[in-house]
């Protein structure tokens, strides 16, 4: 059976985070790459907390340092990534309870639990993939719960490229030593993330463009969705 390009490359992103699980443990740990350090690891751990969750699901969570820090701040966290050996690392660090699922996985409703905020990471890489955790994500929260994305700026995310949605090539590029054969990724202008949420009935309510110490241009960009409802008021 042919496969089409579009499985071809959600294939390979799998395949690429199968191959690369140590070096990126490695990367993340010893935080070899400059603008987690400088800005963005904070300002996810910020724009969660800014939604008072207490039950917290990190949707691709990879060797799960958010998961932990979200944890130790005194939230119940559920870390789940479709790649076993990075939760076999996640689940020997301990902190909270990790476990294997995709995206689909959460789509098809095999976690049977629901949450105050679902968080993804720079964990956004595929076309398909990507639509699957947005068709999981109201399902998955509580009425007013939130999703929170953290992804590239498309602005400086583009490369000179075409600014229009489309499959683009990977590098491993400022993660150090030892990666091999990077991912590809699916590109997304700003109007095509701020529709994913709109089409998921998640409207936005927040949208945070992290800046770079150091080059004073966007890191990355937060968007955060609603549920509609609200949650239960906290003691």
């Amino acid at each position: 059976m042919e496969h089409s390009p579009e499985d071809r490359h959600e294939a390979a992103i799998r395949s690429a985070w199968q191959g690369n699980a140590a070096p990126w443990t490695a990367a993340v740990r010893q935080q070899r790459i400059d603008s987690r350090r400088l800005v963005t690891d904070q300002a996810i751990v910020e724009a969660v907390m800014r939604q008072q969750p207490k039950r917290v699901l990190d949707a691709g969570c990879g060797e799960g340092w958010l998961s932990r820090r979200l944890t130790a701040l005194g939230l119940a966290v559920l870390g789940v990534d479709a790649e076993q050996g990075l939760i076999d690392v996640a689940q020997a660090s301990g902190g909270c309870e990790f476990t294997v699922a995709s995206y689909d996985d959460l789509a098809a409703g095999i976690i049977g639990q629901s949450f105050d905020t679902v968080v993804c990471n720079f964990a956004l890489l595929g076309r398909g993939s990507t639509e699957a955790l947005f068709r999981a994500a109201p399902t998955l929260l509580r009425p007013g719960g939130t999703l929170v994305v953290q992804t590239l700026h498309p602005h400086t995310g583009d490369h000179g490229l075409p600014y229009r949605n489309g499959w683009r090539e990977g590098s491993w590029a400022g993660c150090g030593p030892g990666f091999a054969d990077p991912a590809p990724w699916y590109f997304r202008t700003l109007e095509s993330w701020v529709r994913l949420f709109a089409d998921h009935g998640l409207p936005l309510i927040a949208l945070d463009e992290p800046v770079h110490p150091l080059t004073g241009r966007p890191a990355s960009v937060i968007l955060t969705g609603r549920r509609p409802g609200s949650l239960p008021t906290r003691p």
